[in-house]
């Protein structure tokens, strides 16, 4: 049982605060969870608004067997994170856009959403009380997970009668070390129009767990799924967006309704058009990937992340990832701007202070 979700004294001072790292190998860290200090919690009752939160030792928590997380899939969870600055100072990348797309898949799911300023709040707060655990310049980022989920009991189908928003936080290394190399995913599908691909419900995780199973039994890194209407055209891997490049022209699935809005996604779409770059949002044909120069996919946890090879009923087509490509000039000026080595033209960049 986690303790009652009120704030300690020692939360509430920011006590991490104290100049000093953790004893974590920040050379060797990949992309699992490390737990940190201090974990955010707000709760609310349906009809009613979120008001106030606080932050509580990290550590399980306690749920009704009954909860609409538990039994219905009520739930939304975003992800971001947080970077230090050669300077010691802490950037968080782009909150609001995360806000944003919580807000908006709570719409979907008939469940209250804090609003944007609460969330960018307990995001900082999240981070301040867990200061220590931000990796120094360049070893890493802090990945926070904000969850939003059912939590009070519906054994009818409805909506839950209570909610809770919660963030917890975790140092990070890289996600992928090297090039992907991805398979296309025939016989199951990611997402279908109507249904709820467009927004970061849960439920849209486990029904990729078979088929990325499947893919790395056999070697490969990623699945690439195709759109489940004609099975011709690319949607994406199983928890990042894709991108095809072919001389000046750069394309990516649109979203509508079955591919996630991606924010590094919108981020690579700004840059890359500032680079002159052509970006197309559009339809892309498996075809048409797979007579690309090179293909790449983005998201907060892969960054961005170039393609290796792309396994199609059996063919193999392989791709550049040398450093001379589209895909490392966007991921060194994207890191440039997260880290605070570029400058932040755009006002991407939310200082935690």
């Amino acid at each position: 049982m986690a303790p009652s979700p009120k704030s300690t004294p020692e939360a509430n001072a920011n006590s991490n605060n104290d100049g000093k790292y953790p004893d974590v190998n920040w050379e060797e860290m990949g992309f699992s969870l490390t737990p940190t200090d201090y974990m955010y919690v707000m709760k609310c009752s349906i009809g009613e608004k979120f008001s106030q939160g606080s932050l509580i030792p990290y550590g399980n928590i306690e749920l009704s067997p009954c909860s609409g997380i538990l039994n219905y899939g009520q739930g939304l969870f975003e992800g971001l994170k947080a970077y230090r600055k050669e300077d010691g100072r802490i950037l968080l990348f782009r909150p609001e856009q995360n806000a944003l797309r919580m807000k908006a898949g709570a719409e979907r799911l008939c469940m209250p959403s804090p609003s944007i300023e609460q969330f960018v709040g307990a995001v900082k707060q999240t981070v301040l009380a867990n200061e220590r655990w931000v990796p120094p310049f360049e070893k890493g980022s802090m990945y926070l997970r904000p969850l939003l989920m059912g939590s009070g009991p519906s054994l009818g189908l409805g909506p839950a009668p209570e909610y809770t928003f919660l963030i917890y936080a975790s140092p990070v290394g890289s996600y992928h070390k090297r090039s992907l190399n991805l398979v296309v995913e025939e016989k199951q599908h990611r997402a279908s129009s109507g249904g709820t691909g467009g927004i970061k419900t849960v439920a849209n995780y486990s029904p990729v767990l078979n088929a990325l199973s499947r893919a790395k039994a056999q070697g490969f890194s990623e699945v690439l799924f195709l759109d489940a209407a004609t099975g011709k055209y690319i949607d994406e891997a199983s928890a990042c967006n894709i991108f095809s490049v072919k001389g000046n022209s750069i394309s990516t699935p649109p979203t509508h309704g079955t591919i996630l809005p991606g924010i590094t996604r919108k981020s690579i779409i700004e840059i890359a058009g500032t680079l002159g770059y052509q970006v197309e949002e559009r339809p892309v044909a498996i075809d048409e990937l797979l007579d690309a120069d090179e293909a790449f996919c983005t998201g907060t946890a892969v960054v961005v992340t170039s393609i290796g090879s792309v396994t199609h009923q059996g063919r193999r087509i392989d791709y550049k990832t040398q450093a001379d490509t589209v895909c490392q000039k966007l991921h060194e000026i994207l890191t440039g701007i997260q880290m605070g080595r570029l400058a932040d033209t755009k006002g991407w960049m939310v200082e935690v202070n």
